[in-house]
């Protein structure tokens, strides 16, 4: 910066109004001009942060140090001699004027004022000065100004202003409870969230710690998180505690500790955030319980028992001794359901789940497995024997009969028993075993159990070879329906055929029925089987009805299990396979069982109304060997009544069993049914059922059943079936 010329002095005069620059102006010669003088007063503007300006009365920029030139933007060769308010805010031109004025007004006067700048390159920048006139001070003779740049100062001020209000919004605003508690735990500020939750005012909070309201059993807590943080072991700490609110309600309440510290690391408060989880932890209960435990008998389910199995495992080995697991299925219960619906069903479900934890330690694990199936987890037997007393006293305790409103079941379970001791724990695999176990039980006889032997395992795996060994071969085509005939009394025509499915292993050679039909209902592959043997006989009786036209035509009889009975798909496949072969819906006649008719027995009914409207025939089988319900039977209203085997046999040598007989042929003669004798071997069992005016008769004194061909030709013969002399 140069220093000033004599051709710089202005004259020295009184204050007069500048129109041009619309400022104060004063007519004066300033000892600034003074070479020496100004050298002075630079070297001092030099070295100071605080920006230094200095006008004469006019207004005029004589002097401004470096701090100044950065605020203005500007040099000094730049702005000497220049009006001071141009590089002042155009929009603040009026307010500083007046200012300026008022300063200049006033000799000696110095006044404080926060001014904005605006640089050629149009920086905007905030300046806190102090204008001091000097004009009469015959040493300065000028307007002096001195000030800072504030302008980042305040920037950070508004920013912490603005943030100082957002955390006073996020704290006292704050859904989430909050509260600042000093480095003694005591409590310096609450939001309206905290007081809402504790139910407790601020002037009943503050300067307190956390004991009034905190659940007598869990005081402590926090002032272990308090000593944790204090000694640094921790930072931020989150626990779950007890609150007793002010209305006396506990409430569970998740905390977080937070402090805040100083520079230099000391604590200066702590920061709390809470939430309220009492909602939360009793549906967390709630669905935990729902995870654990069956809905309907509220006993343990089978992730429950599995966890338990698991942990017995391992507690054996130390313990000793034997752990059993019992597996029982309730016998015929779908019978319940489909009679009595399904709350009678889930009412008895609950009834016995009752009945088997009044016979059971509570130490063990009682479980409904599903469906039907309880589970019973009994640890540290002393012996096989004691199994099976455990098994006795579970099968017992359903012995007498559970009565609901007006409804009473006798109901019974079977049972399959799987034990295991510390050597061979590792080794089992339980549910697979008692279900084995459980298989064999229903074998022998409904009500019983069966503790499972390792032999057990290998019929099993036989089992499930030979079920898909039947697949194979379904799919294979080496499944063939054999017919046998069924014959009018007394003259032994034939008026018909059932259809009976045969096994020709190519391995095993023929398969019995009675293993091989058990084995494909225990699966879907009955649905497969089933719709081979009606297509089978469809075709056939069809092949029949055209050698031998009219009524004379054989109808033929198509057993169903109960999967293919109730299956959606029963009726529009008879349906289809009718139209395909062009056979009279009459001449099919579908066979069930009493069991299968009762089941169910409104679909049963909507099934048999389908029936009869397509034309096609209902067979009740093995009639007398089932519930033999004279309602369900009038209902049902078949067109034939097959009566087992068992009644027409042992007529002959028990007088009881030939009453049996009569009855049943003569309540179906009565009923206006078809009476059909099943079994007939001898020609004793003919003629009786020939007295009895049984209509019609089929058995191996009349044929066994025989491939489709050798039946063609009992067709195209006279008629009649073969009846040897015994």
């Amino acid at each position: 910066m140069s220093e000033p010329t004599d051709g710089d002095e202005v004259p020295h005069g009184v204050v007069t109004p500048d129109p041009a620059n619309s400022t104060m102006v004063v007519a004066t010669t300033s000892p600034i001009n003074d070479a020496r003088y100004y050298s002075m007063l630079d070297a001092i503007g030099q070295r100071t942060a605080d920006l230094i300006v200095i006008t004469d009365a006019q207004g005029r920029i004589i002097y401004g140090n470096p701090a100044a030139q950065s605020a203005f933007g500007v040099t000094m060769d730049e702005v000497r001699n220049t009006p001071a308010h141009l590089y002042l805010h155009p929009d603040d031109f009026d307010h500083n004027l007046a200012f300026f004025a008022e300063v200049i007004s006033t000799p000696g006067a110095s006044a404080r004022q926060d001014v904005r700048t605006l640089s050629p390159s149009g920086d905007v920048r905030l300046l806190e000065v102090v204008c001091t006139n000097l004009l009469d001070d015959p040493s300065i003779h000028a307007l002096v100004i001195n000030g800072k740049d504030v302008t980042e100062r305040n920037e950070y001020i508004h920013r912490l202003q603005a943030l100082e209000e957002r955390f006073r919004l996020a704290f006292e605003e704050n859904m989430a409870p909050m509260s600042f508690a000093d480095s003694n735990d005591l409590i310096l500020a609450v939001n309206d969230a905290f007081c809402e939750m504790v139910g407790f005012s601020r002037e009943e909070l503050i300067g307190y710690d956390s004991t009034p309201f905190t659940y007598p059993d869990d005081i402590g807590i926090t002032e272990s998180t308090h000593e944790r943080v204090i000694r640094g072991r921790a930072e931020r700490v989150r626990y779950v505690k007890r609150y007793l609110r002010k209305d006396g309600r506990v409430i569970d309440v998740e905390v977080s500790r937070s402090p805040a510290r100083e520079a230099d690391g000391n604590i200066l408060y702590f920061v709390f955030s809470e939430r309220d989880i009492t909602e939360e932890r009793k549906l967390t209960d709630q669905l935990s319980h729902q995870a654990l435990y069956d809905s309907i008998t509220g006993l343990a389910n089978r992730t429950l028992m599995e966890n338990q199995l698991a942990k017995s495992r391992s507690s054996i080995k130390r313990r000793g001794g034997y752990n059993a697991l019992f597996l029982l299925d309730l016998d015929d219960f779908k019978g319940v359901n489909d009679t009595h619906g399904h709350l009678v069903g889930d009412e008895l479900l609950v009834a016995v789940a009752r009945r088997f934890e009044a016979v059971t330690r509570p130490s063990d694990t009682l479980c409904r497995f599903g469906g039907d199936e309880f589970l019973y987890l009994a640890e540290g037997l002393a012996s096989l024997e004691d199994v099976k007393s455990v098994a006795r006293r579970l099968l017992a305790a359903l012995d007498e009969p559970f009565h609901f409103l007006d409804i009473s079941i006798e109901q019974r379970a079977s049972a399959g028993v799987v034990i295991w001791g510390a050597a061979n724990s590792d080794e089992v695999d339980l549910l697979q075993n008692a279900d084995v176990a459980l298989y064999e039980a229903k074998r022998y006889g409904r009500g019983t159990f069966i503790v499972y032997e390792p032999s057990m395992h290998e019929e099993a795996s036989n089992r499930f070879t030979l079920i898909q060994e039947l697949r194979n071969s379904l799919a294979r085509n080496e499944l063939e329906l054999y017919y046998q005939p069924i014959v009018q009394l007394p003259d032994t025509t034939i008026v018909g055929f059932e259809g009976l499915m045969r096994w020709p292993h190519p391995e095993r050679g023929w398969v019995a029925p009675s293993e091989f039909i058990p084995l494909a209902e225990s699966s879907d592959i009955i649905l497969d089987i089933g719709a081979l043997a009606i297509k089978s006989a469809v075709a056939a009786a069809s092949q029949w009805a055209r050698d031998i036209p009219g009524e004379l035509a054989p109808f033929v009889c198509v057993n169903l299990s109960a999967k293919q009975f109730h299956s959606a798909n029963l009726v529009p496949l008879i349906e289809s396979v009718l139209s395909q072969y062009g056979l009279p819906a009459s001449k099919l006649v579908l066979e069930i069982t009493e069991s299968v008719g009762i089941s169910n027995f409104e679909e049963t009914m909507a099934t048999i109304e389908r029936l009869e409207h397509i034309g096609v025939g209902l067979a009740l089988d093995d009639f007398g060997t089932g519930f033999s319900s004279l309602s369900y039977l009038a209902k049902i209203n078949p067109r034939i009544i097959k009566v087992d085997q068992s009644f027409v046999q042992l007529a002959s040598s028990s007088e009881r069993d030939a009453t049996l007989l009569e009855a049943i042929v003569t309540l179906g003669k009565n009923l206006n049914v078809t009476m059909l004798g099943e079994g007939v071997e001898t020609n004793e069992q003919f003629s009786r059922l020939v007295d009895l005016g049984c209509s019609m008769a089929q058995g191996y004194l009349f044929s066994p059943a025989v491939k489709l061909t050798e039946a063609n030709a009992m067709v195209k013969s006279n008629f009649a079936a073969g009846r040897s002399s015994r």
